[in-house]
């Protein structure tokens, strides 16, 4: 696929990139080769590899997943700067 200097415009444009006149054959270039090689990773046969999101092989931790109320109601009120009652205190703001 062969970019024209006008649509290197318009994506410069678009991505709010300032390229110089002059410059502008350049990028039309860059971006031809750009996407001539993306078109050559489509005929690539990737029939029965399944898709990868690391190329070392993970498990995510898990946990069950059970509703609970917390009870944690003194973990989290020790991070507070100010705790009153069991609940977090703050400054009035509005009059």
């Amino acid at each position: 696929m062969s970019i024209d200097i006008e649509t290197a415009r318009r994506v410069a444009h678009l991505a709010r990139i300032r390229v110089d006149e002059a410059d502008l054959p350049a990028l039309a270039g860059e971006l031809s080769g750009i996407l001539t090689f993306m078109e050559q990773l489509n005929e690539v046969d990737v029939e029965g590899v399944e898709p990868m999101t690391s190329v070392t092989p993970m498990r995510l931790k898990r946990r069950a997943d059970v509703v609970t109320d917390g009870n944690m109601q003194d973990k989290v009120l020790s991070n507070a700067p100010d705790a009153r009652e069991g609940f977090f205190a703050v400054p009035k703001v509005v009059e």
